[in-house]
């Protein structure tokens, strides 16, 4: 799970506005802001990837390549509280993929999605809470 900066902080002065509409709202942004990670994630297997019986697997460091779909349609977001969620790899495969085994050189896609998609996730939810703070 990704923190973001000051979280504590405002997650706290979130909690004291005692607003169930601005948990909502910024709930809303933090669902948002873990859903362009999963976009990211997945995006990363498909690029370029041929299925099926022309199927290569990926050089090791990089993202593994689309077969079954399995892996880039297991990507979910879950939500764990009204303000935190997890963008979470479900496919039986994929920590053996993301983390490498002792034969096999990792090939990471949830890692380097969460570092892209990072900045983004962070303005947005940053900018939700602004607006949240500014309209009290």
């Amino acid at each position: 799970m990704a923190k973001l900066p000051g979280g504590d902080k405002a997650l706290r002065r979130l909690k004291s506005l005692n607003s169930r509409s601005a948990v909502k709202r910024v709930g809303a942004a933090v669902y948002a802001a873990a859903d362009i990670i999963r976009v990211e994630a997945a995006l990363s297997i498909s690029e370029g990837a041929v299925s099926g019986k022309g199927h290569v697997a990926s050089s090791p460091g990089q993202p593994p390549n689309y077969n079954s779909g399995a892996l880039a349609d297991g990507i979910i977001v879950r939500e764990v509280g009204e303000l935190e969620c997890d963008v979470v790899a479900t496919a039986d495969h994929s920590l053996p993929l993301e983390f490498g085994t002792s034969k096999m050189a990792e090939r990471p896609f949830m890692r380097p999605a969460a570092a892209k998609g990072r900045p983004v996730a962070e303005r947005l939810v940053a900018r939700a809470l602004k607006d949240e703070f500014r309209s009290k």
